[in-house]
């Protein structure tokens, strides 16, 4: 506590959220415990374009005593406090909390309520009158008829207030005295009301109407996007095909401009299932979002998940529980080399995590090298010695793999060709891209590409799968592990 606030002073400390389109937000920090993630029952729910690094339950902030305590609760991208990733720390005003590397922050602060605060001034409204009391004038009390009385009944309910422990409603008293002030003279305000009462409701029905328009026109291009994408999953010609694409990125582009209209965003909740949201979420993390998801991609991750959580159950269960320890290494190593920490999972789908794994084709190690990629990315691969079996090393030579692809693909969704690549590639790719589009952007777009088949059937299928690992490794319990 500062020596500008005295020990009798009361305090509340908050909790304010520094980042998004609801930054400046308070939570009031209460004894007891305090979550925050992305599932709907936490205190502090963290949703749309900032859940991106938020766990379904992320953190717990203990109050006790004036004491606070944050703790992570094994989330996937880690809390970090004042720029150190912790499992559990002391937190002490002005400290601030980030959910992962680049998540929302918090910043933990103290108000201190002044006596001067309470005793402050105020402005009151001209022709505001509070009646004369005959009890009042003859126990020696200031007139309450104008400013005197007004703000003698105001400070005198603050002072009660902050008596009895209730020191955060002070400016709430002082409303509810005007407010009650305007209730007694409400004949010389009459017509204002009214006016403001017919404005009121002129501007609910205007934004009504224009909300049911917005809905409206939503709903028919979600309707034409979906039949586009329905006839993009048949066997089109390259030029239907072509045609369908061309005219779904304009209807894109039509539903991202009306999502960004000021009062849809606010007013309108989008209804989307969780698996779809968590594949915008990793798509937002690899930099490939895109407003429409291939109904073919999303089933292809369902297809998956039923089949980690089915026949390939061992595998899975292995890997996130006698593997977590393996994953947490990787995950720090990748993100290190400022890659996305999800592309971790990528050896759960190759190996199962196992270090000493060698696949028909020669491919060894936790991350599937052959020896030759494994050489050029600097391993030692000899008769005495192979390196792609060791962790750490194979890790190390597994970023610079992707960093290497990610590169030489470029563009914004190059994450997601560097997975195609990597199941397939990178030479393989080029000339299966190449053969169907002459256009250099829409080599680089994975979206384009996938919808337009021009990736073969294996690839189609290893990217789905890499995402069904991540899904689940993002939410274990949530699919039975």
């Amino acid at each position: 506590m500062s020596e500008d606030s005295p020990a009798s002073a009361p305090t509340k400390t908050w909790l304010v959220l520094r980042s998004g389109p609801l930054a400046g937000t308070r939570y009031l920090l209460q004894e007891g415990v305090l979550k925050i993630g992305r599932a709907a029952d936490n205190d502090i729910i963290v949703s749309g374009q900032q859940s991106a690094t938020a766990s379904i339950y992320h953190l717990e902030i203990t109050s006790d005593g004036g004491r606070y305590r944050v703790r992570d609760v094994g989330s996937t991208n880690g809390t970090f406090v004042d720029g150190e990733q912790i499992s559990d720390a002391e937190l002490h005003p002005p400290s601030v909390i980030r959910l992962g590397t680049n998540g929302p922050e918090f910043a933990v602060t103290t108000e201190y309520l002044e006596t001067s605060e309470l005793d402050r001034t105020l402005v009151i409204p001209a022709g505001i009158q509070i009646p004369t009391t005959p009890s009042e004038r003859e126990a020696g009390k200031p007139a309450a008829g104008g400013h005197d009385g007004l703000l003698f009944e105001a400070v005198r309910r603050a002072r009660r207030a902050r008596a009895e422990g209730r020191g955060d409603q002070t400016l709430m008293l002082m409303r509810d005295v005007l407010s009650h002030a305007l209730r007694r003279n409400s004949s010389r305000f009459r017509l204002t009301i009214w006016f403001l009462v017919v404005a009121l409701v002129g501007t609910s029905a205007f934004s009504f109407w224009k909300l049911s328009a917005l809905r409206r026109e939503k709903l028919t291009i979600d309707a034409r996007i979906r039949q586009i994408e329905i006839k993009l999953e048949q066997d089109e010609t390259p030029q239907e095909a072509e045609r369908l694409i061309s005219e779904l990125s304009t209807y894109q582009d039509e539903a991202r401009s009306l999502e960004r209209n000021v009062l849809y965003r606010y007013a309108v909740r989008q209804q989307q299932n969780f698996i779809t949201n968590e594949i915008r979420a990793i798509m937002a993390e690899f930099g490939a979002e895109t407003y429409s998801v291939p109904p073919e991609f999303e089933q292809g991750v369902l297809k998956y998940i039923e089949k980690y959580r089915g026949p390939d159950r061992p595998l899975m269960e292995k890997a996130l529980n006698q593997g977590v320890g393996r994953l947490t290494e990787m995950r720090a190593m990748l993100e290190a080399e400022k890659l996305p920490p999800d592309l971790a999972y990528i050896p759960l789908v190759e190996s199962a995590l196992a270090p000493k794994q060698v696949s028909a084709a020669g491919a060894a190690g936790p991350w599937q090298l052959t020896s030759a990629t494994a050489r050029a990315l600097g391993l030692r691969v000899d008769g005495g010695v192979d390196e792609r079996l060791d962790l750490h090393k194979s890790t190390r030579a597994g970023c610079r793999y992707l960093r290497n692809l990610i590169l030489d693909f470029g563009s914004g969704s190059s994450v997601m060709l560097a997975l195609a690549a990597y199941n397939l590639g990178p030479t393989r790719v080029k000339q299966a891209v190449m053969k169907v589009v002459e256009d250099p952007i829409k080599q680089r777009n994975f979206w384009y590409l996938y919808r337009a088949r021009a990736l073969p059937a294996e690839t189609r299928e290893y990217v789905p799968k890499v995402f069904s690992a991540i899904i689940i490794g993002r939410n274990p319990a949530r699919f039975g592990f």
